[in-house]
């Protein structure tokens, strides 16, 4: 039996599987912390890799999702958030020196749109648009039945959308992206600004305020926490609308931690997204969503795209 190896690296876990090659059930999986006191990154992704690959089996490829900017073309990674040591690392290089197998990198928002489109809440859709609030927000683009890159592989970088003009920093240096509005952070950063204004809300006297926090506040009925995710979703949905209008996708997928928020962060993201959208025809027939694909979105879009390069 043959099969691949699909990779998901985080800057706070990393997780490998090995699939056969005409399934998506994996016959091993494993889980580590991405960081440990002795061993390096690279050195805990050699284990975890080892950990999950077949005495008896073959493997074809391996794909391996990882955070930040990359260029899969080259098999660079330029940046990787929470690995410090991980900056211009040739981790395909290192990766077939390694192992002697083919290997394929590919951006963690990049890779999630492809696993959504091939498994998940994408399927049979030829145009996707996929959006990861979390953390970060980052993106991915399915157009005609291809995984949009660009030259350098750097493409849809939605979190970096400017919605407000001269609004908060971000954490690239600019102002008034889509990620220094509406990611998980910021969320709850408007949250602890609001209250020290003087506004009420139960969360009122947490001096560690987070985004699940928030949210599980507004879905009891906090009005401070709903207005959060209220305006989250208003600036989500007015850059989803420039992304209408640049890919003309059939689906826009939503997918990250702050997407768990349901329709408290999706009513009013729709609202603004139709709001803001030029013409009603970009409207017509499109599916808006959460990701159906949960933790395992990294996994399968590795290995979505090992299967695809076979």
């Amino acid at each position: 039996m043959s099969g691949y190896i699909a990779v998901d690296v985080g800057g706070t876990r990393m997780r490998a599987a090995y699939f056969p090659a005409d399934s998506q059930i994996p016959i091993s999986l494993k889980k580590i912390l991405t960081q440990h006191p002795t061993e390096s990154a690279w050195e805990r992704l050699v284990q975890l890799v080892q950990s999950v690959w077949p005495d008896d089996k073959s493997v074809i490829r391996m794909g391996i999702a990882v955070p930040g900017p990359t260029d899969p073309y080259k098999g660079i990674i330029f940046e990787a958030p929470n690995i410090p040591a991980w900056k211009n690392l040739p981790l395909v290089y290192l990766l077939k020196e390694q192992f002697k197998v083919p290997v394929d990198l590919g951006n963690d928002a990049n890779l999630a749109a492809m696993g959504e489109w091939k498994y998940g809440a994408g399927r049979g859709h030829r145009n996707l648009a996929y959006m990861t609030v979390s953390t970060g927000i980052g993106g991915g683009v399915i157009l005609d039945d291809r995984l949009l890159l660009g030259e350098r592989g750097l493409a849809t970088e939605f979190g970096h959308i400017t919605v407000q003009r001269d609004g908060p920093l971000c954490g690239c240096g600019q102002r008034g992206h889509l990620e220094a509005l509406a990611a998980g952070p910021a969320i709850a950063k408007w949250v602890i600004n609001e209250i020290d204004k003087g506004a009420t809300s139960r969360l009122s006297g947490n001096t560690e305020i987070n985004t699940k926090m928030v949210a599980e506040a507004a879905k009891s009925g906090d009005e401070l926490a709903v207005r959060a995710l209220e305006r989250a979703g208003t600036y989500i949905g007015r850059a989803l609308a420039d992304v209408l209008h640049m890919f003309n996708p059939s689906i826009v997928i939503i997918g990250g931690g702050v997407s768990q928020s349901g329709n408290l962060l999706m009513t009013p993201m729709r609202e603004s997204m139709e709001a803001h959208v030029m013409d009603a025809h970009y409207l017509e027939n499109l599916t808006l969503t959460t990701a159906a694909l949960g933790d395992d979105t990294g996994l399968l879009g590795a290995l979505a795209l090992a299967r695809h390069q076979s």
